[in-house]
């Protein structure tokens, strides 16, 4: 063998290891040099996901105590085997006639929807917004759809609030801060439709003591328009084109009606949405870097694995 032929191999034997540690870097190291962008935009997202899921748990765990709560609040005052007029009735009778409740007033930023506060506060149940809010929410309790109901005065802005219990296959109005069920003069239950007249509704209110001739029912809402801020005027009007009556649901009203309710929903919303986010971005580098994120339950894995080892 000749000596330049024993250099040559001599080099390529020293070189050839080199050549192949470096083809057998990581490719994703070598993508987080080059996309910084993108990998902050997978970490912020994949956070946030994990953030949401956070929330998500303990929104969840605050719903189902105040589901509790109010489970065993109906049981104690509502018979289980009543019809659903009594059971009705019967709220409306705890509303006027129950225990001494509370006098100090809460310290508040607004309207109180927490119905663990405005079940115990007397001066919460003297209002009408918060009367309604313990009444749909027990209503709810006790298997009774139930829907708050604005009164409107020409300004569209809201004079009074009272209830909407469904009763025998038609919407009742209930008064729960007048302690009343609407009823005629012959005695039957009445719908809003029915009290846009004049003379049902005279007779419908004139023994409640104190009450308001201008709380009439000629105009109404079941929503406020700024208790939707997010969706805007164009999203009401486009699920008005597609569903009509969404914003007569039992359901919409109640989510409106308990917080804990509301940031259960908000926070699987924002579970879905940083999850939507979390595929797009994988698909994304995927297709255009060649990036293989590490998936979020392989992490978890390796988290548990080595918390495990250092116990052992």
């Amino acid at each position: 063998m000749s000596e330049g032929t024993a250099m040559k191999m001599a080099t390529s034997t020293v070189c050839e290891p080199s050549t192949r540690q470096t083809s057998q870097l990581p490719v994703s190291e070598v993508d987080r040099s080059r996309h910084i962008v993108f990998w902050t935009l997978w970490y912020a997202s994949s956070a946030l996901f994990v953030l949401s899921i956070l929330l998500a748990m303990y929104s969840g765990v605050w719903e189902y105590s105040t589901r509790r709560y109010l489970k065993g609040f109906s049981d104690a005052i509502i018979p289980e085997e009543a019809a659903p007029e009594q059971k009705v009735e019967a709220i409306v009778n705890w509303m006027a006639h129950g225990p001494e409740r509370q006098q100090e007033l809460l310290p508040q930023n607004g309207p109180d929807r927490d119905p663990t506060d405005t079940l115990n506060y007397a001066s919460l149940l003297q209002v009408c917004g918060t009367a309604t809010n313990a009444f749909v929410n027990l209503a709810d309790s006790a298997g009774i759809p139930a829907r708050r109901l604005l009164l409107l005065n020409s300004q569209r802005m809201a004079k009074h609030v009272v209830a909407e219990a469904w009763i025998n296959g038609r919407w009742i109005v209930v008064d729960p801060a007048f302690r009343t069920i609407l009823h005629g003069a012959n005695g039957a239950l009445l719908t809003r439709d029915e009290l846009t007249n004049p003379l049902v509704f005279a007779a419908a209110t004139r023994n409640i003591r104190g009450y308001d001739p201008t709380y009439t029912f000629d105009r109404t809402a079941h929503l406020r328009a700024s208790r939707l801020p997010v969706i805007g005027s164009f999203g009401r009007r486009a699920l008005s084109a597609v569903v009509p009556s969404w914003d007569e649901s039992a359901f919409l009203s109640l989510l409106l009606e308990r917080k804990s309710l509301e940031a259960l929903a908000a926070a699987l919303v924002l579970v879905f949405f940083f999850g939507m986010l979390r595929l797009g971005l994988r698909w994304y580098g995927e297709r255009r870097f060649g990036v293989r994120a590490t998936r979020i339950r392989h992490q978890v894995r390796r988290a548990i694995a080595a918390l495990l080892d250092t116990a052992g």
